[in-house]
C-alpha cells in the first residue's frame, strides 16, 4: 500500500529532515525501530491521512490529472507515475492521456 511505502521511506534516517519539515521527525525513530523488527504492516498503520495526502496524490482515477495539475501544475514539468496496484489497462490509458494533456 502507499502508506507502507511512505513508512518504508520514512524509516530511513536520510528522510528524517523531510519528516521534520512537517513536524513528523519523531515518527522516523519509531518507523526505524519497527523496520528493524520487520513490522511492515504496523509501520503503514502509523501513516495517517494527513501524512498520506502530504506525500501522495490521493484521488479517483478520473481525479488524478486534475489533482496533479492543482498541486504541481505551476512547478513541475516532468513526473513519474506509480500506483501500488494493478488496474484495468483501458482505465489507465485514459488516466495517462489526461495527465499528458495537462
Amino acid at each position: 500500500s502507499t502508506r507502507q511505502q511512505i513508512a518504508f521511506y520514512g524509516s530511513t534516517p536520510a528522510y528524517r529532515p523531510v519528516l521534520e519539515i512537517e513536524g513528523w521527525g519523531d515518527l522516523q525513530t519509531e518507523l526505524n525501530a519497527l523496520s528493524k523488527q520487520g513490522q511492515w504492516v504496523e509501520m503503514g498503520a502509523l501513516i495517517d491521512d494527513e501524512m498520506l495526502n502530504a506525500f501522495a496524490v490521493v484521488a479517483s482515477p478520473e481525479g488524478i490529472a486534475p489533482e496533479l495539475a492543482r498541486r504541481y501544475g505551476d512547478v513541475v514539468t516532468r513526473t513519474s507515475f506509480y500506483a501500488p496496484f494493478r488496474g484495468d489497462p483501458d482505465r489507465w490509458k485514459a488516466v495517462m492521456a489526461a495527465i499528458k494533456a495537462i
